[in-house]
């Protein structure tokens, strides 16, 4: 087999871990990444595409003879990158944005989850603020206020009372903070329990499921504050236990696969479930379409198999002849952030120390808002930096990548210091 020129998309943290990786197999050639980041130019080549250009990327793949295309971040599948790409006779790992639908309409999500049983919170539809306003003002509380479209992470509002959930609807419907993906409004029961994320690699009919991961979504410590795009992760997720992944499979995984398929959408590439782990079993709190961010800077360190393989073993429909081989140890990603993040935040902040976290014991430093500016790599993005490393067990891992956070410095920088936290319960309950 001739040797693969692939094209990466996206300029996160997610996508230096997928160039991470894909650099580590055997049958790549070249690598290329649009529009990437100062960590990823040392694995790639960067082209300053913008990943929602998708005609600019079109041409660059034709211009550059890619073999495979790899889709990082949901705008450009939303946008329907992947048909693009398929209608030009080009492999493309992603999903159709028909089905792509999944992460860019919580009311098509929604609607579909309750059409195939598919369990899930109870939820109204709003398409009209004044509606919306009605409703929460004799709702229960808490109450779970989500815009319908793509708010890059920020779009869900846990409301503790009538005032916030009022606030929350005149935030999205009327002030439109999120702009167009609040058109409509998505009000859902609160669901009890411990989130995880599970992510399974598709071919339209096969799936294989990744390791468990759990995220860290909330700003602060002890999960306060406003949502952000993910402030660490690791993996496993002890909450999800072989029997709970059992049910996971078989209540959510596989009606999806199958669903898709039969309404004609069949699903490949990446299908990400956002659950809550409930006293009567797994619901979906939501999908996305693509590799979580940051979960994959903590699964994919763990994922033994040639990743390459396996996404053309999905672009081609055979991941029946696929089976994944994990390192049993934990893995944990510290984000470091910009200070005013998720709100304004100041760029261009020198970073120092990355080589002395990159040489911690098995520390990896994926970069997320990074660019180089002369021979300084500085701050570019709200999400600077994921942390990453290995252990025995989640308290050594925990201990790594903390140990290599605190070897890198730049001006007003935080991070949580509690991820990892509720696997550690678990682990000494």
């Amino acid at each position: 087999m001739e040797k693969l020129r692939i094209l990466l998309i996206g300029s996160g943290g997610r996508e230096h871990a997928l160039a991470w990786k894909i650099r580590q197999s055997p049958l790549v050639k070249d690598l290329y990444c649009a529009p990437g980041n100062a960590g990823i130019a040392e694995l790639a080549q960067c082209a300053e595409i913008k990943a929602e250009d998708i005609h600019g990327l079109l041409k660059f793949a034709k211009g550059k003879k890619i073999d495979l295309t790899v889709v990082g971040p949901e705008v450009p599948l939303v946008a329907g990158i992947v048909d693009l790409f398929e209608k030009e006779g080009l492999k493309i790992f992603g999903p159709s944005q028909a089905a792509a639908q999944l992460e860019g309409s919580k009311v098509f999500t929604k609607e579909f989850l309750h059409r195939r049983n598919i369990p899930t919170a109870g939820y109204k539809i709003f398409d009209k603020s004044q509606d919306a306003l009605s409703f929460v003002e004799q709702a229960d509380y808490p109450l779970v206020i989500k815009a319908e479209g793509l708010a890059a992470g920020k779009g869900v509002m846990i409301c503790h009372s009538r005032q916030e959930a009022k606030d929350a609807v005149k935030q999205i419907m009327e002030d439109k903070v999120f702009q167009g993906a609040g058109n409509r409004i998505v009000a859902e029961e609160f669901l009890d329990g411990e989130e995880a994320s599970v992510l399974a690699i598709c071919d339209g009919e096969r799936y294989v499921i990744l390791a468990a991961a759990q995220d860290h979504k909330r700003i602060f410590d002890d999960d306060r504050g406003p949502n952000t795009g993910g402030m660490g992760a690791y993996s496993p997720a002890p909450a999800v236990t072989s029997d709970m992944m059992k049910l996971i499979d078989a209540r959510v995984i596989e009606p999806t696969v199958r669903g898709m398929a039969k309404d004609g959408h069949p699903f490949k590439g990446v299908l990400y479930a956002g659950l809550m782990l409930t006293s009567s079993g797994p619901k979906v709190l939501e999908f996305n379409t693509r590799f979580g961010d940051p979960e994959t800077q903590a699964i994919l360190p763990r994922l033994k198999t040639d990743l390459v393989e396996v996404m053309l073993a999905a672009c081609e429909g055979r991941l029946h002849e696929m089976a994944l081989e994990w390192d049993p140890r934990a893995c944990v990603c510290v984000v470091m952030c910009s200070g005013g993040y998720p709100g304004k935040y100041e760029t261009g902040k020198k970073i120092s120390g990355l080589q002395d976290a990159a040489a911690q014991p098995d520390a990896m430093v994926f970069h997320a808002g990074t660019m180089k500016s002369g021979e300084d790599v500085v701050t570019a993005g709200g999400r600077v930096l994921g942390v990453t490393a290995l252990g025995n067990g989640i308290e050594d891992a925990i201990k790594n990548s903390y140990a290599a956070v605190e070897k890198i410095r730049f001006d007003h920088c935080f991070f949580r210091r509690d991820i990892g936290a509720r696997a550690l319960k678990k682990v000494h309950a």
